[in-house]
């Protein structure tokens, strides 16, 4: 069977170990490919080829640098529905949900080929009489990215365009659930003429993330995953010295007034709770009905949900499988926990019977009513197509639920109630929020990230937080002095300089 292996210096990199991971296609469960694990040499050896690399590259021109996040952009506009069909045979999300991906992913390429306004820097002439003073930014060296199994091209691309286009050289380090749209990605950056050593991808399990975090060589951490490895992450990389942004985990929701449209509001509970089956940290988990809407909000969802077909997302289903056999199991315990808890099971996913060949991760989507703060269906982040509904009787109750939750990603308010839309923006305690808007992912020339235990760090990915991250400021302060005026060195005076 085929092993994927490391990539550093433009190329495949053996691994000097023999643990391996099996690579599973979810959706038939059968082991496609295996993928080698990182050994501490091996880390070594990536970070290495990174920081080799480094020098040349951040002396290289931004004109070149942005002609190659040029090339690689349409390279990957020509060549999409390739890395769409590798995330859909190893994660298991439709066809067209990949396809969604990727296109997300690309709008922070676009984005980063315009960073050379962003890098530009400011100057002032005569600060202080006859001293000019100038800010620039430069890039930090060699960075580490850490990206999730559920979206293996568009987390990654945060990060890595804006990176590479301010002068850093990066090692990725994919899920070892999914690790081979990195390494498709690595050889477009070849194709696009990208040098040797600045794209390097590493993989496997602890030992790689461990060596990212403590290698002295790497300068930076960027990390998107559960909220208990994003601490560890955080607090790991920065005691060692390290600048550090970590994305946690979620419980989104999505607060529903009495006054909005109910049929745009289920339509899109629906989209957003059993999208690549629930697996996004922006996935809407938790509707909150305000007030009388709550039967006929549940009885319109319910209807939507029953229509929904399960299966190989290759074959025109709705909604995949889930990643992998144990995260299957863990979301029908958690559907098994609810109705045990006494929340009402509107539909049940579990059993269902897939489109698919055989023996796949499916679980289908799940709707509950009338669940409670205190059922784990609530309090923890399921990660999957399981859809819970919360009944409140006022506006000032649901706010008060969505701030108490010790999370704070993305959350939506349906309404056509401007005032309540204004209100509800502004006392919020949520990083995205969305105004009949399900899922408010920002456009790539905004930042993406979250409050409370779904950020650690206080830079977002991507936008202008992005481009900062990667770079560090350095103001210059000079003085020049005029040919006519050589030799006159002025009076002494040991005080603080002041600017006259």
């Amino acid at each position: 069977m085929e092993t994927l292996q490391h990539w550093a210096g433009g190329a495949a990199l053996k691994s000097s170990g023999d643990q391996r991971g099996d690579v599973t296609d979810p959706a038939t469960g059968e082991v496609s490919r295996q993928v080698a694990f990182a050994t501490e040499a091996d880390v070594a050896a990536v970070v290495g080829s990174a920081r080799d690399a480094w020098p040349a590259w951040r002396e290289t021109s931004l004109t070149e640098r942005t002609r190659i996040l040029f090339a690689f952009r349409e390279l990957l506009n020509a060549r999409a529905d390739e890395l769409a069909a590798i995330i859909t045979a190893e994660h298991g999300k439709v066809l067209s949900d990949a396809a969604g991906e990727v296109a997300r992913g690309q709008e922070v390429v676009e984005f980063a080929c315009g960073i050379p306004h962003l890098l530009k820097g400011s100057a002032t002439e005569n600060a202080s009489t006859g001293i000019d003073v100038s800010s620039i930014r430069q890039p930090l060296g060699v960075v580490g990215i850490i990206s999730p199994f559920n979206f293996p091209a568009m987390v990654p691309m945060w990060f890595f365009p804006i990176a590479i286009a301010a002068g850093n050289t990066v090692v990725l380090k994919p899920s070892e659930k999914v690790p081979s749209a990195a390494q498709w990605l690595a050889e477009l950056w070849c194709e696009a003429g990208l040098p040797d050593g600045v794209f390097n991808v590493l993989h496997g399990d602890r030992t790689a993330v461990d060596g990212l975090l403590h290698h002295p060589d790497v300068k930076s951490v960027s990390f998107v995953g559960s909220t208990p490895i994003a601490r560890y992450v955080y607090e790991t990389a920065t005691a060692a010295g390290k600048r550090v942004q970590a994305l946690g985990g979620a419980k989104n929701h999505m607060v529903v007034l009495p006054d909005a449209d109910l049929d745009l509001a289920a339509d899109q509970a629906v989209n957003a709770g059993f999208g690549s089956a629930g697996e996004r940290c922006m996935a809407i988990s938790a509707v909150v009905a305000v007030g009388a809407c709550g039967d006929t909000l549940v009885e319109k969802i319910a209807a939507r949900v029953r229509g929904l077909v399960t299966g190989d997302g290759r074959r025109g289903s709705d909604m995949g499988p889930l990643v992998t056999r144990a995260a299957q199991e863990k979301v029908s315990g958690y559907v098994d926990a609810g109705e045990a808890a006494g929340a009402s099971l509107v539909v049940d996913g579990r059993g269902v019977s897939p489109d698919a060949d055989g023996a796949g991760f499916f679980v289908g989507p799940t709707l509950f009513d009338h669940v409670g703060t205190d059922m784990s269906i609530y309090t923890d982040e399921i990660f999957g197509p399981v859809l819970s509904v919360l009944r409140v009787d006022t506006y000032d109750e649901a706010v008060a639920l969505v701030n108490a939750n010790p999370y704070g990603n993305g959350t939506a308010l349906f309404t056509h109630d401007g005032g309540a839309a204004r209100r509800f923006q502004h006392e919020v305690e949520v990083g995205m929020v969305g105004i009949n808007v399900p899922v408010p992912v920002p456009m790539a020339y905004y930042s993406f990230g979250g409050w409370k235990n779904s950020l650690f760090g206080d830079t977002h990915a991507h936008g202008t937080e992005g481009v900062h991250f990667f770079t560090r400021g350095k103001v210059v302060t000079s003085r020049w002095t005029d040919p006519a005026r050589r030799g006159d060195s002025g009076e002494l005076d040991l005080g603080f300089p002041r600017n006259t």
